[in-house]
């Protein structure tokens, strides 16, 4: 039985949120720190080893987290430098992004970071000049691509298992897209994010079940994810100046939270996880697929 990967995008929340949804910039806070803590805390007792995505910021500001991290025999992987979607940035821009990223993670840590996944699965039709910048960047193989339709993000056409790309200037990158099963005739992602929080967990496994069965699982989480606590008041000062809009969308992020961290537990007890450098490593013969020059 093949092994699944466990991946954690180790982001600061709080600061991320008063930046892209109140234009306000803040340091990055403790609360990564901790919360990422927790996540590592539980896979040791698990025995799991993952791959953590990190932001060049959050590197540079917590390198001990970063060395903790490494030290335990998880894998290190690049999520940006300062959490920006490659649709918001030019080629050039992007390509900064994550190679500074990558020589941040890879100066803490002593070891070579070989993947990256991009902040909001914002690899698309749109952004696949991205995939471009991330070979050039010196990455082995990306995780940014989610193989449905969404309302942000998404590219349907994508193959869902892992996948040798095909780049217009002759090179290669490997592919690992995000899991997706079926809900109502439609393909949704699981097992992880905002949809392992908002379904049960009956679902999440059954689709964990029906994905496995197939292909590697990919279960993604973000640290802020699994933390319960009440943000500080500086963040509820914004949202009371929000619209009404905005303050809906900001507390529906907290429904369900509580149940975050039980259910990560159950997949750890249930199920074996490896880093996804080691997953990529033991993938023969991937289906090709051929990104054209725009």
């Amino acid at each position: 039985m093949h092994k699944h990967c466990f991946t954690v995008d180790v982001e600061d929340g709080i600061s991320i949120a008063m930046r892209d949804a109140f234009g306000k910039q803040i340091p990055q806070t403790e609360r990564v720190v901790s919360n990422t803590n927790r996540i590592l805390d539980l896979m040791a007792k698990y025995n799991t080893k993952g791959t953590f995505f990190t932001l060049g910021q959050v590197a540079e500001h917590f390198p001990d987290l970063i060395k903790r991290i490494a030290n335990e025999g998880h894998e290190l992987g690049v999520h940006g430098y300062d959490h920006w979607q490659f649709f918001k940035l030019s080629p050039k821009q992007a390509f900064e992004e994550i190679s500074s990223a990558k020589k941040i993670l890879e100066d803490i840590s002593g070891a070579p970071v070989y993947g990256h996944r991009a902040p909001a699965f914002s690899i698309m039709p749109e952004t696949q000049w991205g995939l471009e910048m991330i070979e050039k960047a010196g990455f082995v193989y990306d995780s940014s691509i989610m193989p449905c339709k969404m309302n942000r993000y998404g590219w349907p056409e994508f193959p869902k298992a892992t996948t040798k790309v095909e780049l217009p200037d002759g090179k290669s990158l490997i592919e690992v897209p995000l899991s997706v099963d079926k809900l109502f005739f439609k393909e949704v992602p699981v097992c992880g994010g905002g949809y392992l929080r908002l379904f049960p967990f009956a679902f999440s496994k059954n689709s964990f079940e029906k994905v496995s069965q197939k292909r590697p699982v990919i279960v993604y989480i973000h640290p802020y994810e699994v933390d319960p606590n009440r943000y500080p008041d500086f963040y509820f000062e914004e949202l009371q100046q929000a619209d009404w809009k905005k303050r809906l969308k900001m507390k529906s992020f907290w429904i369900n939270r509580a149940s975050v961290f039980p259910k990560l537990e159950k997949f750890l007890q249930m199920y074996a996880f490896e880093p996804m450098i080691t997953m990529v490593e033991k993938t023969n013969n991937p289906p090709i697929f051929k990104v054209e020059k725009e």
